[in-house]
């Protein structure tokens, strides 16, 4: 009885404890969503008056027009073009796909990082983040204190940082001494738009509008429409922090050239792609340069009514909704094709598509990496291994397949490139157009790539890619050529092969500077399991990622 009596007592406070912590992080999350309400002034939408070229194209030769669409954590096996697509293969991305059928496809591209803001500062300054300290992607006050409280499940524990420095949100960002490819575009005559997700500081002279872009309409926050929107189906993910973080802090807003925050109009997406459209017919008879960062995939998840309605035979609603925005992608990128071929474009200008980072585990959907390992927030393949597609149907043949690797910096040189711009500052991107033309024995862009995010450290060299966490003390080495699921550590049996790479990366170490902020601490992420799948410590495989 006694025993009964005290088991009863315990149960009792468990269930006590855990109403106390549901209530800790509700009155947490309210907290959130009543500052950000409160310190955020959304007016109405605004009309945005994109500059006018010539109303006749100059005579002779022009220099081509440069579009670069970046997707947002945009799986390898969500486009059909490699295999894969949403939903098993019932999702195709026609659009996406011409881009690589009509040029090349670089199969063994790279992201800059397996998180989003170091990528975007690589493609944006040809070099790698940590040669001028921008290692870690910005985040707002409070973010990483608000995920570690709503952590739960049988997790390894992160690891807080001792003593990081404060720095304001808005200045974490692209040093103003940074020359972007805008400013180099600028300098040959180019007109210059962003739209979309910028997360490179809004701070001294950080900001698109600053960096060398003519006009920025910025993604001022991350909701696609708003919360109670018919036109908009939603899909909140209970099971992950940073998704309850973004509903709670996020709203529907946009804004140009710095300006106050505003309302778009419509689906993010869609409103994305009419925006570019009209840059695009302004601006026919003139250069330009569009760099289109779409927010989608990424969450919260928040999908187009009409898209969504058309995924009737997808019954898990959170892969619906995925699937839906995939759609939503798909139709955008279509449009923007279209209204270069109808303004008589098409030939002359370079489409660059390519994702910021792989798949996302948090999102809880199997496979969208496949066939590779792991996920956004590591530096597995499937964190960082990225659609990388260019077509110029006047310079570089359709139907191209290019093996080695390459890298998002080498966006910056290859646009620079085709330009005709020189570049005299250091930059560790290479031009990819000698090798997209079809070059005879043409050298290799990379012989050797590195990735780091705090401690843990990770290079490509030849076919051999090694991985390093100080945390637990870990070392991966895979043979890619061999195994490009990266399933076979082969770091016992290869010490010598170890033991190079670690030379390589003391020397590029060397080279690099200290980070521009600090990481907040380092949070262990599972490998091989989405989020929805309960973690083993014990045997599962996962990395410790700074941030």
């Amino acid at each position: 009885m006694i025993a009964k009596r005290i088991s009863t007592a315990a149960v009792c406070l468990l269930i006590l404890l855990g109403s106390a912590y549901i209530f800790r992080v509700e009155v947490m999350l309210t907290g959130i969503k009543i500052m950000t309400e409160q310190s955020r002034s959304i007016g109405e939408h605004q009309e945005i008056v994109w500059q006018q070229g010539p109303d006749v194209a100059q005579a002779g030769v022009r220099k081509p027009n440069i579009v670069l669409i970046v997707a947002d954590d945009l799986g390898w096996n969500d486009l059909t073009f490699n295999g894969g697509g949403v939903a098993q293969r019932t999702v195709p991305t026609p659009s996406i796909d011409s881009i690589a059928k009509e040029g090349i496809s670089f199969v063994n591209g790279y992201a800059g990082q397996g998180t989003c803001a170091p990528s975007r500062a690589m493609m944006m300054s040809g070099r790698y983040g940590s040669r001028f300290g921008f290692e870690f992607t910005p985040t707002p006050a409070g973010m990483s204190t608000a995920l570690g409280l709503m952590a739960s499940g049988n997790k390894p524990e992160s690891i807080p940082a001792d003593n990081p420095r404060s720095v304001p949100y808005e200045q974490m960002g692209l040093p103003a001494e940074e020359i972007t490819i805008a400013e180099v575009l600028k300098e040959q005559g180019y007109y210059t738009a962003h739209i979309g997700k910028w997360h490179l500081g809004r701070e001294n002279g950080s900001a698109a509008e600053d960096q060398g872009f003519d006009q920025s309409l910025l993604m001022a926050s991350g909701l696609y429409g708003e919360e109670d929107d018919p036109n908009v189906i939603n899909s909140k993910l209970t099971y992950d922090p940073i998704d309850r973080f973004l509903w709670a802090g996020m709203a529907y807003a946009a804004s140009y050239n710095g300006g106050e925050a505003f309302k778009p109009r419509g689906y993010l997406t869609d409103y994305y792609t009419d925006e570019a459209v009209k840059v695009i017919e302004n601006n026919k008879n003139r250069p330009f340069f569009l760099y289109l960062a779409h927010w989608a995939p990424h969450t919260p998840l928040q999908a187009a009514k009409r898209d969504y309605d058309e995924l009737a035979h997808i019954s898990d609603h959170t892969e619906r909704v995925y699937a839906a925005m995939i759609l939503g992608l798909e139709r955008g990128v279509g449009r923007v094709l279209d209204t270069l071929k109808a303004n008589g474009l098409e030939d002359d200008t370079i489409v660059i598509f390519t994702s910021d980072n792989g798949g996302a585990g948090y999102v809880g959907i199997a496979n969208l990496n496949r066939p590779f390992r792991g996920w956004k927030i590591t530096n597995f393949e499937g964190g960082i291994h990225v659609p990388y597609f260019i077509k110029w149907p006047s310079r570089i043949p359709a139907g191209q397949i290019y093996e080695a690797p390459v890298h998002h910096f080498d966006i910056y040189a290859t646009a620079a490139d085709a330009a005709g711009a020189r570049v005299d500052h250091q930059i560790d991107g290479v031009s990819l157009l000698p090798v997209a033309s079809g070059a005879p024995d043409e050298a290799k862009p990379h012989e050797t790539l590195f990735w780091r995010a705090g401690d843990y450290r990770t290079v490509r060299h030849g076919d051999w890619k090694l991985a390093v966490v100080p945390q637990i003390d870990k070392t991966w080495l895979f043979n890619l050529a061999e195994d490009p699921g990266e399933q076979f550590n082969l770091a016992e049996r290869e010490p010598e092969i170890v033991e190079e790479i670690m030379g390589l990366l003391a020397q590029h170490n060397s080279e690099m500077v200290p980070p521009l902020w600090d990481s907040t601490g380092a949070s262990p992420i599972n490998v091989d399991k989405h989020l929805r799948q309960e973690m083993d410590p014990e045997k599962d495989a996962y990395i410790y990622w700074s941030n």
